[in-house]
Parts: structure tokens; C-alpha cells; sequence
């Protein structure tokens, strides 16, 4: 088979499909880098949205946590504040319940014949609980010939219960600021025994504040035990 040069004709031909294959190699090479980079664009664009979602997330769900921290405080601070409220209320009212307890034994104090009647009693109480040969009666400055009066019927009705005599000295050593009533000591000075009126609310007041409390505001939901 014999060869021959090839002319111009034939080797722009062959230069011309040699350029056109180069071209189309470049034109396949460069989709397949469009095509991969496009994926890879597309991954890593997902990857970034996805970070910044989470991000996004991350920041809302402590935005939300914050909120919700801040809600329960503002809802514990105004419960706190109206239970202290209500607690405030509630003392005011007991307050006001044991003046007019006062007022009460202030009156009491204010009726001669009853007055001398009461002292009666509480010195015979006292003289009981002495059971002491002699007594000192203290009773208001304001209350000495009052005091005078209930001690003497006192002594007599202590005899009679007891069987026992006693002397009875009465002196009005108290201060006309309390509301009434008497201390007595033993002739020793060894036993006192307190039965003013404002020490027998004060007992009143400490003994009877549990029961006075649930009778006016019921039960405690907070106490579990009563005895």
C-alpha cells in the first residue's frame, strides 16, 4: 500500500477534526467539572444551611428556656408577694380580733361589780395554787380599795375550800396601763403567781391562735401534722 503526503487541503481537514475532538473534550470535561461542582455546591450550601438552622435553633430554644426561666420567677415572686399579702391580711385580722378582746376586758375592768367579783375568783385561784400561810395581793394603784374588798371575801372563801387560814396583804404596785387583775406572791417570795387580765390574754391568745386560725381561715394545705 503506498503512501502519500498529504496537501494542504487534506491536513487542514485532519487539523480541523483534530480541533473539533479537542473541543468536544473540553466542552465534556468542563460539564463534568459544572456537574461536580454544582454537587458540591449543593452539599455544601445544605451543610451551611443546615448549621445556621441549628444555629438558629440553638439560639431560639434559649431564647425560649430564658423566657419561660423568667415567666416562673414573675409567676413565684407575685404568688410570694400575694401569700405574704394574704398572710399580712390575715394577722391585721387577728390583731383586730384580739383588740376587741381587749376592749372587752377593758370593760370588764370599767363594772365595779363584776370587777370585784373576777379579782375574787383569780385571787382565790392564785391562793390555791400558793397554798402558802401568807400572800401579797398586787393590784393596779387605781384598784387598792377594789383589791381590798376582793381579798378579804377571797380569804374567807379560801378557808372554806382549803380548810386553811391565810393572810392577806394587798398592795396596788401595778401599773394602771394594765387592764386589771392581780399578782400574787407567796409570804416567801418564792412563788408567783400571774392573774392580770392582760397575761391571761396573752395566754388566751397563745393557746387559742391555732384553734382561732382554722376556725377563720381553715386547714393549712402546707401543714401535715396536727399533734
Amino acid at each position: 500500500m503506498s503512501t502519500r503526503p498529504l496537501n494542504d487541503d487534506e491536513v487542514i481537514s485532519e487539523m480541523n477534526k483534530m480541533v473539533a475532538f479537542i473541543k468536544q473534550e473540553a466542552l465534556e470535561k468542563a460539564r463534568e467539572i459544572k456537574v461536580k461542582a454544582d454537587e458540591e455546591f449543593a452539599i455544601e450550601k445544605a451543610k451551611l444551611v443546615k448549621q445556621d438552622q441549628q444555629a438558629i435553633d440553638l439560639q431560639y430554644e434559649k431564647k425560649r428556656k430564658g423566657a419561660e426561666t423568667a415567666q416562673k420567677i414573675a409567676q413565684s415572686t407575685l404568688t410570694n408577694k400575694s401569700r405574704l399579702k394574704l398572710l399580712q391580711q390575715r394577722e391585721e385580722h387577728l390583731q383586730d380580733l384580739f383588740e376587741t378582746a381587749r376592749e372587752s376586758i377593758l370593760d370588764l375592768a370599767a363594772n365595779e361589780g363584776q370587777y370585784v367579783q373576777f379579782l375574787e375568783g383569780v385571787i382565790v385561784q392564785a391562793l390555791l395554787q400558793l397554798l402558802e400561810s401568807d400572800a401579797t395581793v398586787h393590784v393596779r394603784g387605781k384598784d387598792v380599795d377594789i383589791g381590798k374588798k376582793a381579798a378579804k371575801n377571797a380569804q374567807k372563801q379560801y378557808t372554806e375550800i382549803s380548810g386553811r387560814h391565810v393572810d392577806v396583804k394587798v398592795e396596788g404596785s401595778l401599773s394602771n396601763e394594765l387592764a386589771g387583775g392581780v399578782i400574787l406572791i407567796s409570804g416567801d417570795r418564792r412563788i408567783t403567781v400571774d392573774n392580770t387580765l392582760d397575761e391571761r390574754l396573752r395566754l388566751l391568745e397563745d393557746r387559742m391562735l391555732p384553734e382561732i386560725r382554722f376556725d377563720l381561715f381553715g386547714a393549712n394545705p402546707n401543714r401535715k401534722f396536727y399533734h
